[in-house]
């Protein structure tokens, strides 16, 4: 009994990312193990057989249509497939499917709302929310995940809309500073320096120097320091103590 052969275009793969980079007209796909291709760009992952699923070049990977060498030739003026799959793998756009972008927007969501929960408090009690609380607010405010960027450089805008969108009270967490200046500092700079305390826990003034530790927005702790520098050429001094959450329920820690 003769043997059935298999569709030779069909190609089956599991696990995969495919890497799509547009050239002289043409599209050219590669077909990579998940996570090798970030690996590979930021120089981890230096090996193409640990990167490539397939090391060849397609027009269409899920179709098994493999690119023509001619038109390899046209697009990269080159015809060594290794050269061609690296500038692929730097320069071609990650495709990713409907469900695992879903889930990659789910995580980066999660990372978002951690973040401001860590940032955050409740304005009453100082105390922080459940992330889960936090997740429930972005939701009612209508905060929208950019997939392009980072956690982190979203967390400023999801806070402003949760403090004008949603309907839960919630503030920046409080950071604990503490300034010493000498005496002659001081007395130039004092009412700046206060202008920005939210709360002031310690004020002295000895001989030669003026401390004080008080509670800021941390967003004030850049302006502090850039008037320190610029007024005490290095005779100042700025700490970082707690941030508020924990510091206001115990205040001698």
């Amino acid at each position: 009994m003769p043997q059935i052969q298999q569709p030779s275009n069909q190609i089956k793969l599991t696990n995969v990312s495919i890497v799509r980079l547009k050239k002289g007209g043409k599209r050219f796909e590669i077909a990579c193990y998940k996570n090798k291709v970030q690996e590979f760009r930021t120089g981890v992952e230096t090996n193409l057989d640990d990167v490539l699923q397939i090391n060849n070049v397609f027009v269409n990977v899920s179709k098994g249509e493999v690119a023509k060498s001619g038109d390899l030739q046209k697009a990269f003026s080159k015809a060594d497939i290794n050269e061609i799959v690296k500038e692929i793998l730097k320069k071609g756009e990650v495709q990713v499917g409907e469900k695992e972008r879903e889930h990659d927007l789910g995580s980066l969501r999660k990372e978002i709302a951690t973040l401001v929960a860590e940032k955050c408090v409740d304005p009453s009690t100082q105390r922080p929310y459940p992330v889960g609380m936090i997740d429930k607010a972005m939701s009612e405010a209508g905060f929208s995940v950019k997939p392009n960027k980072n956690a982190k450089s979203q967390v400023s805008e999801c806070i402003k809309l949760l403090q004008s969108d949603s309907n839960l009270p919630i503030q920046r967490a409080r950071m604990r500073i503490k300034v010493s200046l000498p005496v002659v500092d001081a007395e130039k700079l004092r009412e700046k320096i206060l202008e920005v305390a939210e709360k002031v826990e310690h004020d002295e003034t000895g001989a030669a120097d003026w401390e004080i530790t008080m509670l800021i927005d941390p967003g004030q702790f850049r302006i502090i320091n850039d008037l320190l520098q610029k007024e005490c050429k290095g005779r100042g001094r700025l700490e970082t103590l707690t941030f508020a959450a924990t510091a206001s329920v115990n205040p001698s820690t």
